[in-house]
């Protein structure tokens, strides 16, 4: 399982929707999670994004799936990141054949 970051903003449509209906938010990661991706954490933000998610997914198509879902209804874009554990990175950089 791979870990990513979503970053997400919210339309127009998906300002008045949250406003209406607060608790959409929550269905929209069941609706995720139902698509294979799990939200591990979700913060609520301020600046250029409106959420930042931080999931686990089976791979990079799985993620690239949800994304096109998610931003093709129309009430918010998304840019999402793959991530990788420090202890990983560390371990991965720290190899000698990392970089051969």
């Amino acid at each position: 399982m791979g870990l990513y970051v979503m970053l997400s903003t919210l339309t127009d449509e998906g300002r008045r929707t949250v406003k209406e209906r607060p608790a959409r938010i929550k269905e929209v990661n069941r609706e995720v999670e139902l698509m294979g991706v799990q939200v591990l954490a979700q913060y609520a933000t301020l600046g250029p994004y409106d959420f930042i998610n931080i999931v686990e997914a089976p791979d990079t198509a799985t993620i690239m799936r949800v994304s096109v879902e998610l931003g093709s209804r129309g009430t918010m874009q998304v840019t999402s990141l793959a991530a990788m554990n420090l202890e990983d990175y560390i371990a991965m950089v720290a190899s000698p054949s990392s970089f051969q």
